[in-house]
């Protein structure tokens, strides 16, 4: 029998495609080893999530994204650093987590510089709001996290009163380890002299 070359043996991909788009997600057919589970909401090109992936060996990770060339980049950098513990999953964001993530699966959301919508009649569009932090509520642990930044002063209002009223949630600090990795967003900013606002919000109920 011959046998491949290594060069031609082909690694999964780390795009991940459910079964189902209806039934929620068993987190066990997307890592081989049962981890606490992070998701960045909006991975974009990867930057931030590669970076944070490598760092943490002992966590596995999801990352969201609709565009399908964007995952692909993150497939790249992924396979270049030797990461085995990230996923990526094309799909819309409000959707994944209401419908199907599982209850109470999730340690840490990251989400990052999502669009601001800066018009006032398409603010209806923005992503967090109050009704989209209780969703993010039900798939959190005890204890787990939101994790958020904009540039944005008006969002970022919006962001901190969405999820100042719910009462499930506690205010929570940035650790400064997770502060210092960067967006490719982020970095442009601080190029430009924009400043990041950022918070952070732990489920206690």
């Amino acid at each position: 029998m011959e046998i491949a070359r290594a060069s031609e043996i082909k690694e999964p991909s780390i795009v991940f495609r459910p079964s189902s788009y209806v039934e929620r997600l068993r987190i066990g057919d997307l890592f081989s080893r049962p981890q606490p589970l992070e998701i960045e909401l909006g991975a974009g090109d990867g930057s931030f999530l590669v970076q944070w992936v490598a760092l943490n060996p002992s966590t596995n990770f999801l990352g969201l994204e609709r565009l399908l060339g964007r995952l692909r980049k993150i497939e790249r950098k992924s396979r270049r650093a030797g990461l085995a513990n990230v996923r990526v999953l094309r799909l819309e964001a409000a959707y994944f987590v209401e419908y199907l993530l599982p209850r109470e699966s999730v340690s840490a959301f990251h989400i990052y510089f999502p669009d601001p919508w800066p018009k006032r009649k398409h603010r209806v569009h923005r992503l967090v709001n109050e009704r989209f932090a209780e969703v993010l509520r039900g798939a959190l642990t005890i204890g787990g996290t939101v994790y958020l930044r904009t540039d944005d002063s008006d969002y970022f209002a919006q962001m901190t009163q969405a999820f100042g009223a719910n009462k499930n949630y506690e205010p929570a600090q940035t650790p400064e380890r997770l502060a210092t990795v960067l967006t490719d967003f982020e970095r442009g900013f601080h190029a430009e002299g924009i400043a990041t606002n950022r918070a952070a919000y732990r489920r206690i109920a």
